[in-house]
């Protein structure tokens, strides 16, 4: 299948629990980041803020085991559904969805 990475080089991934199907995250991944997690079996991203590779839980110990890879129809977007092992957010919340927007 062909990948729709954007001008930079990164394509969206949305984070899913395998078990509860909640969101848990959404972030970036270059060519090389989506490698070493089909090689590794544990999610790895480009952080566009460090601009440079990472693996999810490298230093805080809450990595995600990817069960599953699935892109969507059109190819510009990936979902990885993953065993989650502590919290997903940098806030100590287990889903980075975890405010709801008042007012729309």
């Amino acid at each position: 299948m062909n990948l729709k990475f954007n001008e930079k080089g990164l394509i969206p991934v949305i984070v899913q629990d395998v078990k509860t199907k909640e969101v848990l995250m959404l972030a970036y991944a270059n060519e090389e980041a989506l490698k070493r997690t089909i090689k590794t079996g544990y999610a790895h991203y480009f952080s566009r803020s460090r601009k440079k590779l990472w693996m999810k839980g490298e230093e805080s110990g809450n990595v995600q085991r990817v069960v599953e890879i699935r892109v969507d129809c059109d190819g510009d977007a990936i979902l990885y559904l993953v065993e989650q092992k502590g919290v997903a957010c940098h806030t100590g919340n287990y889903s980075c969805f975890f405010r709801k927007l008042e007012e729309v």
